[in-house]
């Protein structure tokens, strides 16, 4: 099984640092992606579109980086429109079924724990489109409850955007079973699956899914490099209009370097995935909530799906300490709260808050997210930072 004792290059980032627990916020650039996009930044620097033999390089290069990315979620090449952020993906997964629709008054149905480039997407569409959007509720455990999306439906739904997991606490949507009771109102079905993609096995044909997101700076790509599946014989108006490029919906000359580095990233994940990197870091995510449950005895709190989850994410909510805190207090660590900083006082996540958590619970939580590099020295090394930092305070 592959781990970071084997094949896997130096971890990237300046030696000696904090253990890098904040892989859901980003993750560094594999070096091995690197080196794949780097001659495309300087030798491969023709246009796709052009008709000598410059463009042959850069072209045979965007379609096997678009083969990879088909590869890694279960869709074929021509399904994939490279984007340069998943926020710009679900924009135009969002913008793009709206307007397509042709409908007066479309309505659009997401939930309340979606990502800001969603929800703030639905805002704009309500704002400038004369769209209606319901937006879902989620339980104790962050899930939407299929009945409540059954209940939901108008005549004029055109699309319904749930994610397939959620960025603070990893909990794992009921995706393939709210997509058929989406299409059976003929609606389309979008699923932001920026944190899902490359940590554990999604195929776009089993979910049932449209519009389906993925990032490259989740899964150790550059910033920039994104795409959107767009299934076949859906039917989106442009994000950008211009040359033809990406099947039409997005206009202007191809980022081939950023394509590229996708195109690896999702092979590398691709293979990791099927040599057992879910069970491995779910293996270390266990250690690390059991040290911490050990050290801080009756202090430390699950947020969020027991199993429903991503293999690498840990949300907890120590007692007796604000989680903003105690990251400042354990600085051997990198990782993140949830919550947000406006003029010195911290409000508690959006998220945790929609899942009913009260306030006191909701600041204190830590996002743990491993990744690649994680070792169990580091387990070792952030749970003891974490337990002297909590017993202190």
């Amino acid at each position: 099984m592959t781990g970071p004792d084997d094949d896997l290059p130096p971890r990237p980032g300046p030696a000696g640092g904090p253990v890098y627990l904040d892989y859901n916020a980003t993750t560094p650039v594999d070096p091995r992606v690197a080196e794949a996009m780097a001659p495309h930044l300087t030798d491969f620097f023709g246009n796709p579109s052009s008709s000598h033999p410059y463009a042959d390089p850069p072209r045979r290069a965007l379609a096997e980086a678009r083969a990879q990315v088909a590869g890694l979620v279960g869709a074929s090449a021509d399904e994939i429109v490279f984007t340069a952020s998943g926020s710009e993906a679900n924009l135009l997964a969002l913008r793009g079924a709206v307007l397509a629709a042709g409908r007066t008054r479309p309505h659009v149905i997401t939930q309340v724990t979606e990502h800001p480039a969603v929800l703030e997407t639905c805002r704009a569409l309500e704002r400038l489109h004369g769209a209606r959007v319901t937006v879902l509720p989620v339980d104790g455990d962050g899930l939407v409850d299929p009945a409540a999306l059954a209940a939901a439906f108008t005549e004029d739904t055109v699309v319904v955007s749930v994610m397939a997991a959620n960025n603070e606490t990893g909990a794992l949507q009921p995706v393939a079973e709210l997509a058929a009771l989406t299409h059976g109102h003929r609606a389309l079905f979008h699923c932001d699956a920026a944190q899902a993609v490359g940590k554990i096995f999604l195929d776009t044909r089993a979910l049932g899914v449209d519009l389906l997101t993925i990032v490259g700076h989740k899964m150790y790509a550059p910033k920039g490099a994104a795409a959107l599946y767009v299934r076949d014989g859906v039917r989106l108006e442009p994000v950008v209009y211009g040359g033809g490029q990406e099947r039409g919906l997005r206009g202007g000359t191809e980022n081939v370097a950023l394509a590229v580095a996708l195109g690896t990233a999702a092979r590398l994940a691709a293979a990791e995935l099927a040599d057992g990197a879910t069970a491995r870091l779910a293996a270390l995510r266990d250690d690390l909530h059991q040290r911490l449950t050990d050290g801080l005895p009756g202090r430390v709190h699950l947020n969020g799906p027991e199993k429903n989850r991503l293999p690498n994410t840990l949300n907890v909510s120590v007692d007796g300490v604000l989680g903003h805190g105690l990251l400042a207090a354990a600085d051997r660590i990198a990782a993140s709260t949830g919550s947000a900083c406006h003029s010195g006082t911290h409000t508690p996540s959006p998220v945790l808050s929609a899942m009913g958590l009260d306030p006191a619970r909701a600041l204190g939580a830590l996002r743990l997210s491993l990744g690649r590099w994680t070792t169990p020295g580091d387990i070792k090394t952030a749970a003891a930072a974490l337990i002297r930092a909590a017993a202190a305070r």
